[in-house]
């Protein structure tokens, strides 16, 4: 994006004076007004100190780590303050670099970046506000003293990054960084959590610095242009009183700053014996501090390089921090992660992005309100799950769920867990405790206690004013109907708010399902004519290719419609239709490994209640006979199967589908990774003749 500054020519020049001096004073006006002028002047420099290597950065992890004291206090928030602050400076400066730029006037390569780039600044603004909601850095550790007391300590560290790097964020440097700081104190998950805003912050903290420098320069280049504009007009209108505007310019009192020197002598080094007047005096007065004009101009010259390089910096890294895996970055640094995945199964690796998250914001939670600290807890669930892992090895009187730390962070083994880390419950987290034991009394309870409550305040009220006993009753009846619907509403209600539901947890399937949880979906079907065959095998296809995977495979279980004889002179050519189509299918998409695609058919069977030849229970009983198949089932129900049966007996789980039910793409190894989880296997119970923990069927909502 580019700016076209206006062409002025040397004859309307001189004409333009007075109307650039009136916009200039009216900027000035307009952002002391604002208070710009006075928040530049007090502006911190920007963040830039020496650069380190990520050698020196891990060493300074360690060393910043050691130096951080943590308060025990909840300070107020100040960082959404800071973001307001540091939006309006950076709003001010880019409607001062406008005007610079319309009246004709220079700005430095880092205001053209600003400028160029304000767009994104804008929009990481948005961000940062709306991903640091009110109160949310009061959750985070705070420091005590230093620069930033009073601040998230993951906030010092984002500073320190930014600080050490110009500007400029490195993956691998950041990691040593934060590495070698928890090798000295170890950070939360919420802090983990909480470095990509909190560098989003410190950048944008950088660029009001170095912004703020840009326009108090801007000032000070504004200034520097009036005086050298009032001195070029009259050296060449009246050059007799050239020395009464210098004097004008020496009772001001401007201040010789490099940006208004630079400027200043710029606009009049060269242009005649006449101009050089007002640069000896410039002289004369930097003498007096033992300054030279060639001095403060290569030094703007050098401080305008390192603006730009910081701005162009931190605007590149903005733009950087959305490309970043965050989740990756968290899960390597998190300590609480690197912990749990000692779980004595080694199945809290192999689940899903999404479960491993839930189980760590139970430490998170536990930590939160108990008396340890995450890793503590990490590491008394992982205690845990090796001690019922020994324990069942010699006596065998464990489950498999119970040797998953899963269990004692999101199943039946919390209390225990709780009880470890000495968990103090809120009222709903009390409430949730005791209506996830006792469900249906809390309930049915609540609701009747609320009748109750409402009907005999109905009753007590319609009494004291003197109804008589049989309209009490009449009234009680109706009052009872009414205000039980009143108790069930208000009980829905508050259960939505105390019933948290949760995904089940998930094993990651996303590289391909392992062999041991081979699976076939099948789509209970009837065969009717040529064209829905066609159809059938159309969308057994597109499954197919939405879920392609070696150890997935695809049938049709399939039979006739009801008749009055066991076969129709019909039957056998959309059988031989259906058997050729899936032997074209299994030929197009050969796999070495076996057919991917099957037919199971079954024949009519004489129904005697009902006088007709028909298949045995339609969807149900084509289920059971195919899972008896699967079992190792003599298979004499079916009259014809298409596809290598060899495989049959491997099959672990089958995925049903009706006729008009998609698989969208990679479903079906979400559908197997839930089923596969320790925490879903079903286990039987042979007394009450149930699955009693687990499951044995889901069903995807």
């Amino acid at each position: 994006m580019s700016y076209r500054r206006p062409f002025f020519s040397k004859k309307n020049e001189i004409s333009s004076n007075k109307t650039l001096l009136g916009r200039l004073l009216q900027s000035r006006v307009s952002l002391s007004g604002t208070d710009l002028v006075q928040k530049c002047a007090a502006c911190e420099p920007p963040l830039r100190s020496e650069l380190f290597s990520s050698d020196q950065m891990e060493q300074h992890g360690k060393t910043l780590a050691g130096l951080h004291k943590l308060t025990p206090g909840y300070p107020p928030d100040q960082l959404l303050a800071r973001l307001a602050d540091n939006e309006t400076i950076l709003t001010g400066t880019r409607r001062l670099l406008m005007e610079a730029i319309t009246t004709d006037r220079r700005i430095t390569p880092a205001g053209d970046w600003l400028l160029d780039n304000f767009y994104l600044i804008e929009e990481q603004i948005r961000t940062a506000r709306r991903h640091l909601p009110k109160g949310y850095s009061r959750e985070l550790p705070r420091l005590l003293d230093g620069a930033s007391a009073g601040l998230p300590r993951v906030y010092d560290i984002a500073l320190e990054t930014i600080s050490h790097s110009d500007g400029r964020i490195d993956p691998q440097s950041l990691s040593r960084f934060v590495a070698a700081y928890q090798t000295v104190a170890a950070l939360k998950l919420g802090e983990l959590w909480a470095i990509p805003i909190m560098l989003r912050l410190a950048l944008i903290e950088n660029l009001r610095r170095v912004g703020a420098r840009i326009a108090g320069d801007r000032l000070d280049r504004n200034r520097a242009d009036h005086w050298a504009d009032r001195i070029t007009e009259i050296a060449g209108k009246d050059p007799k009183n050239l020395i009464l505007v210098i004097a004008d310019m020496a009772r001001s009192d401007p201040p010789l700053k490099s940006a208004f020197v630079a400027e200043f002598t710029r606009r009049l080094q060269g242009q005649g014996p006449a101009l050089a007047m007002p640069l000896t005096w410039i002289e004369q007065r930097l003498s007096e501090s033992s300054l030279t004009i060639d001095n403060l101009v290569q030094s703007e010259t050098q401080q305008q390089a390192a603006d730009q390089v910081s701005m162009s910096n931190s605007i590149g890294s903005l733009r950087f921090l959305g490309t970043i895996d965050w989740r990756e970055f968290v899960e390597t640094m998190s300590i609480v992660e690197q912990t749990l995945r000692e779980d004595a199964g080694g199945m809290y690796g192999k689940m899903d992005f999404s479960t491993r998250d839930r189980y760590r914001h139970v430490v998170e939670k536990i930590a939160k309100s108990g008396q340890l600290s995450e890793v503590e807890v990490a590491a008394e669930a992982v205690r845990l799950a090796h001690k019922s892992a020994a324990d069942k090895n010699s006596t065998n009187d464990r489950t498999d769920r119970e040797t998953h730390v899963g269990y004692y962070l999101v199943d039946n083994g919390l209390p225990q867990l709780e009880e470890l880390a000495q968990v103090r419950l809120s009222v709903s987290g009390a409430l949730r405790k005791v209506g996830s034991r006792f469900p249906v009394l809390l309930y049915l309870g609540t609701i009747m206690l609320m009748t109750t409550v409402f009907t005999g305040g109905l009753l007590a009220k319609a009494h004291d004013d003197g109804m008589q006993n049989w309209l009490l009753v009449i009234t009680g009846i109706l009052s009872l109907l009414c205000t039980s619907q009143l108790a069930v509403a208000v009980v829905n209600w508050l259960a939505t708010l105390l019933a948290i539901p949760l995904p089940l947890p998930r094993m990651d399937f996303s590289k391909g399902i392992p062999p041991e949880s081979r699976t076939l979906a099948v789509v209970p079907t009837m065969l009717t004519s040529a064209q829905g065959i066609e159809n059938l095998i159309e969308a057994l296809e597109v499954r197919f290719l939405a879920n392609r995977d070696d150890n997935l495979h695809f049938g049709l279980l399939t039979d006739f419609q009801d008749a009055s004889v066991e076969t129709l002179p019909e039957d056998e050519p959309l059988l031989l239709l259906a058997r050729q189509r899936i032997q074209e299918l299994n030929k197009k998409y050969w796999n070495e490994k076996g057919d991917i695609f099957f037919l199971f058919h079954r024949p009519r069977r004489w129904n005697e209640q009902d006088r007709v030849w028909m298949v045995y229970e339609r969807k149900r009983g084509k289920l059971t006979e195919f899972n008896n198949l699967l079992r190792g089932g003599s298979g004499d129900c079916f009259c014809g199967i298409v596809g290598q049966s060899a495989i049959l007996p491997s099959i672990r789980y089958v995925i049903t589908l009706d006729t008009d039910t998609q698989l969208p793409r990679d479903s079906a190894r979400q559908l197997v990774g839930t089923m596969a989880h320790p925490l879903n296997r079903p286990e039987f119970d042979d007394v009450r003749g149930i699955v009693a923990e687990g499951y044995s069927i889901l069903q995807p909502r």
